[in-house]
């Protein structure tokens, strides 16, 4: 009959510091149980381990798909000390008061280049099977789920085998957590593999905390950083900080916006953000230049704003800013000497992107009292081909530049919203008003320079001519928005009695 003898049951994918647990584990009384690659790693490097098979006496079978799949494993598990001392005794069950276990690579495996059947491959059944049963009963057994811990289970060992009550709560939670997200990542990928054009029935948001913030939107707030799952498009969780006060919740949102304006332009683009909205965006091969139209769009708004930009910062650009307090800066690299100039301002948070990556898949997310709200990313980009004229006069060329610039930037400004622009650059914003011939003339009120001659960007219809009549008397001579008013018949003719063009893009670009 099998010894019943304190037992630790190791099942590991990942065979760092797996030596070193077995070696801490055999001096304070352990004798190890193991099956697979697990156990022959063990016995390469010396250990005497007892083979899960001989404990169940069953092999193992389907080319190891079950191993650990048995009453004795996890009746050795999940028996209550004291309770069903009995039942041990009459089925010779070991007494298992360790599990260490760390799951095939399923997520590793399906960001590479695979194919369904290597993904089902790794979806692991018994060690998240093993994972749950020691978790359970964490009372009575510690149950490991990644190398990290290793060091600290066998420092707090005691030679009965027991760790505190508060550290086996801790790793059970961790426990519970691992074999969650493990799940949500198995249902996300196969539903993007067998359900791709829908909504998930269930949206997981399960995330993994990569550091705590400050606060939150305000000092009375908590608030952290989680990586949700790892993406090739780049985000603020990539990017590397070269100096600054740590970033804050805001400032992550800020630099976010930032980059998803610039992600959408091939050309050298800055873009100045003020609470997610932007304060001005422009176009120019000369980086400097560029930074000066945006700050000159709105140079009242743009201080304590953030700076994002899609080529690496120049010397020249770096001193432009200098002259202004700026919260944050996010590019893909700088020129030499570029970051030193930058550093004149202590607390000045400079982050450095390499890779600018667009994925355009993925959902975007609101949370609301009792629920969660999921949309698909708005990722669909409108080009000239798809303007449809509306206006009795065609619009020129300079106009057509000018639209198409206003269009790319006005889907990132809170709506209801209204801007200005020229060909290469953005010269008045009227953002989140709750009127629309509102948020016209805000953006007038905010252009700095000449309007005259100027394009119109709207996120939405015209519900009714006077935003046009603000516009007009502004300037304006060109219109872009996405048409589909009962009055667009008078919106048209107030555009042509002022002499317009105007074209519909068929597409709304609400941003709440």
């Amino acid at each position: 009959m099998f010894r019943l003898s304190r037992k630790a049951l190791i099942s590991v994918h990942e065979k760092r510091g797996l030596v070193q647990l077995a070696e801490g584990l055999i001096e304070k009384g352990f004798d190890i149980v193991s099956s697979g690659g697990t156990a022959s790693v063990l016995e390469e490097n010396g250990f005497e381990v007892k083979r899960v098979s001989e404990i169940t006496g069953f092999p193992e079978i389907l080319d190891g798909r079950v191993k650990t799949l048995h009453p004795k494993i996890h009746g050795g598990i999940l028996y209550r000390r004291e309770m069903h001392e009995k039942e041990v005794e009459e089925h010779a069950l070991p007494k298992i008061d360790l599990v260490a276990v760390n799951l095939y690579p399923f997520e590793e495996v399906v960001e590479e280049e695979h194919t369904l059947e290597e993904a089902l491959e790794n979806i692991d059944i018994g060690g998240v099977a093993l994972l749950r049963a020691a978790a359970k009963n964490h009372e009575s057994v510690v149950v490991i789920t990644e190398p990290a811990d290793y060091d600290r289970v066998l420092e707090e060992l005691e030679d009965n085998g027991k760790i505190s009550i508060e550290s086996r709560k801790k790793l059970a939670l961790k426990a519970f957590q691992r074999t969650a997200r493990y799940d949500a990542a198995i249902s996300d990928y196969l539903h993007g593999r067998f359900e791709k054009d829908s909504l998930p029935r269930f949206y997981h948001t399960v995330g993994e905390k990569v550091r705590d913030l400050r606060y939150g939107e305000n000092p009375n707030q908590k608030a952290a950083f989680y990586r949700t799952k790892k993406v090739k498009e780049s985000s603020v969780l990539k990017a590397e900080q070269h100096h600054g006060k740590q970033l804050s919740f805001n400032n992550i949102l800020d630099l976010e916006a930032a980059m998803d304006i610039v992600k959408e332009f091939e050309e050298p683009t800055v873009a100045a953000i003020k609470h997610t909205n932007p304060t001005g965006v422009a176009s120019k091969d000369d980086l400097a230049e560029a930074y000066k139209l945006a700050h000159d769009c709105d140079p009242m708004s743009i201080y304590g704003g953030i700076i994002g930009t899609n080529r690496p910062v120049s010397v020249d650009m770096a001193e432009e800013i200098d002259k202004i307090f700026i919260e944050a800066i996010i590019a893909p690299g700088y020129e030499d000497g570029a970051i030193d100039v930058l550093k004149n301002k202590k607390n000045i948070r400079i982050m450095e992107l390499p890779e600018w990556v667009k994925e355009g898949k993925g959902y975007t997310t609101q949370w609301v009292t009792e629920g969660l709200l999921v949309q698909e990313k708005n990722t669909e980009t409108v080009t000239r081909e798809d303007f449809k004229v509306k206006s009795e006069r065609k619009p020129d060329e300079d106009e057509l530049k000018a639209m198409e610039f206003g269009w790319k930037v006005i889907k990132h400004v809170k709506s209801n919203s209204i801007l200005f622009s020229r060909e290469d650059h953005v010269i008045g914003i009227g953002a989140g008003q709750m009127s629309r011939v509102d948020a016209v003339k805000i953006a007038n009120m905010k252009a700095r320079s000449e309007t005259e001659g100027a394009a119109m960007a709207s996120d939405a219809f015209f519900p009714f001519r006077d935003a046009i009549d603000e516009a007009a008397e502004a300037g304006i001579e060109s219109v872009i928005q996405p048409g589909g008013s009962i009055r667009d018949d008078e919106v048209i003719e107030a555009v042509n009695e002022y002499d317009m063009s105007m074209v519909f893009t068929g597409q709304r670009v609400f941003k709440h």
